[in-house]
């Protein structure tokens, strides 16, 4: 019954091609939709506006509402600037573990579900298992935030979901929302020897920063009761600040890449509504006090609703049926899961792998962990037969 050495093959595969969220998945994609239509998904290629990127949706067993998706995302964190005793880009097998970039994040999943199609393929499902590998995940669910939509208006309805993020093959049944943002400020140029005569783009990023941080010690009181995440309350990250030119003059122009992960979404809106109000009554009239052309704009790069822990959820006490836990968990990072809680999905994150190894130089999974979600998923082929 083990398809361990099919699912290595495919893993070494999946590594070879360089997906780095910057670059096109096109080829793994292609290659991807290949397999599933050798057998005999129906398969859809989805491409982002550019044509560079795509989602891949395909589907065995039967036509109509219900079933299960198995997701993941295509892309990869980048290697550069990381040290690396091997070619990331090769599956390198030591031992029990099989490195490279990722290989638990998470291209080791991918590799279990395709390894499954054929078995999926030869059985008589009752209900259909849909194959979805999404472009961008890493640099804020781009392509899940773009296939949601099509599926919703293709009346496609499957009742539930698993997200194989590495997860040690434990059943993560909640987490937090993921908000990215790019913040640009434009002031004006001059010497630095006549400063009142400027509009120094990098002290007004550093007030903004300066308020920033001081609504993510407000957001630690805004913590839910009973809150379980670590930490419990809604955080806000300062990830990059940039501008200047030299130090006599003037900086132009700043930019600034920041992000939060609220528990509740209303501690979003908080934050936004605060930051606005901040630019409107104090930043903007002082900057335009010495130029009309001042300005502060903020690129949303992605906001990306949690999945909200449900009292009644029938992914999650079937995934215990299939593993054998008895307990489930939340985390603080971020997935595509809310995406499909919001279809009206039942969702958890389960997968091979340990988040502790991802976007790390070396990333390696265990094979005991790849069987292990092999396992899983012979079981819920088992489940949809019946």
């Amino acid at each position: 019954m083990s398809t361990l050495p099919e699912t290595e093959t495919l893993l070494a595969d999946l590594i070879a091609f360089p997906t780095v969220s910057s670059d096109s998945n096109l080829d793994m994609i292609n290659h991807m939709a290949g397999l599933l239509e050798h057998h005999g998904a129906r398969v859809e290629v989805q491409r982002d506006a550019t044509g560079d990127k795509a989602n891949l949706w395909a589907t065995l067993g039967p036509e109509g509402d219900g079933g299960v998706v198995l997701s993941g995302h295509s892309d990869v964190v980048p290697v550069a600037d990381q040290d690396w005793s091997l070619d990331p880009f090769v599956m390198s097998p030591r031992d029990a573990l099989l490195y490279g970039r990722g290989s638990c994040d998470m291209k080791g999943f991918i590799a279990a579900a395709l390894a499954m199609a054929p078995a999926y393929a030869e059985q008589t499902l009752r209900r259909p298992v849909h194959f979805c590998f999404t472009y961008d995940e890493e640099v804020g669910c781009l392509g899940a935030r773009q296939l949601v939509p099509h599926l919703q208006e293709s009346g496609i309805k499957p009742a539930m979901a698993i997200i194989g993020e590495p997860t040690s093959m434990q059943i993560i049944e909640g987490h937090k929302g993921c908000c990215e943002y790019t913040t640009r400020f434009t002031g004006l140029e001059g010497h630095g020897s006549a400063p009142d005569r400027g509009v120094n783009a990098v002290s007004y990023a550093v007030r903004y920063v300066a308020r920033l941080l001081e609504l993510a010690e407000e957001l630690k009181t805004r913590a839910p009761r009973g809150s379980r995440f670590d930490p419990p309350w809604t955080t806000v990250n300062i990830g990059r600040l940039s501008g200047g030119v030299a130090h006599n003059v003037i900086p132009g122009k700043a930019e600034l890449e920041w992000e939060m992960r609220p528990v509740e979404w209303g501690d979003a809106n908080f934050v936004k509504d605060a930051l606005n109000e901040y630019i409107e009554t104090e930043l903007l009239p002082a900057m335009r006090a010495v130029s009309p052309y001042a300005d502060i704009s903020t690129q949303v790069i992605g906001e990306v609703v949690g999945l909200e822990p449900m009292e009644d959820n029938a992914i999650r006490d079937l995934v215990h049926q299939l593993t054998g836990g008895n307990s489930c968990d939340v985390v603080p990072f971020g997935t595509e899961a809310g995406l499909f809680q919001h279809m009206g999905m039942s969702v958890v994150v389960c997968g091979p792998g340990s988040i502790v190894q991802a976007h790390k130089p070396d990333e390696y999974i265990a094979r005991e962990q790849l069987q292990q979600c092999l396992d899983m998923l012979h079981g819920l082929g088992r489940s949809l037969t019946q």
